[in-house]
């Protein structure tokens, strides 16, 4: 069982849906056998994530680096900044868009993506 283990070791790839934009995988629970995911994500200043829902998941974004929008239905738009923590509850539809600074967000889902 791994209980330790350096960021930097894990390679970025490509988010499996949203083209420019890639993503550290750090806990999964293909990988690690737990229920949660845990990853880091970038989104290059000029990019977006489209609008879109987690059916099973809470989203959990922290961000590390950069600005942006992020709109939640029902809430509206707010600022992404470093600091700010955004817990999408599983069903809503959500988006990051306006991103005028490299993002760097450490995003949890919970229970783990498949």
């Amino acid at each position: 069982m791994e209980v330790y283990r350096s960021v930097e070791g894990v390679p970025w790839m490509p988010h499996p849906t949203v083209q420019g934009v890639t993503i550290k995988p750090l806990i999964s629970e293909k990988e690690h056998g737990l229920n949660v995911t845990c990853m880091l994500v970038n989104v290059p200043a000029g990019k977006e994530v489209p609008e879109h829902i987690h059916e099973e998941q809470d989203d959990i974004l922290y961000l590390l680096q950069g600005k942006a929008v992020m709109w939640v239905d029902g809430i509206g738009n707010f600022l992404l900044e470093p600091g700010v923590i955004v817990r999408v509850p599983k069903g809503e539809k959500h988006k990051i868009f306006d991103v005028t600074e490299d993002l760097l967000i450490y995003d949890v889902f919970c229970p783990a993506l498949t």
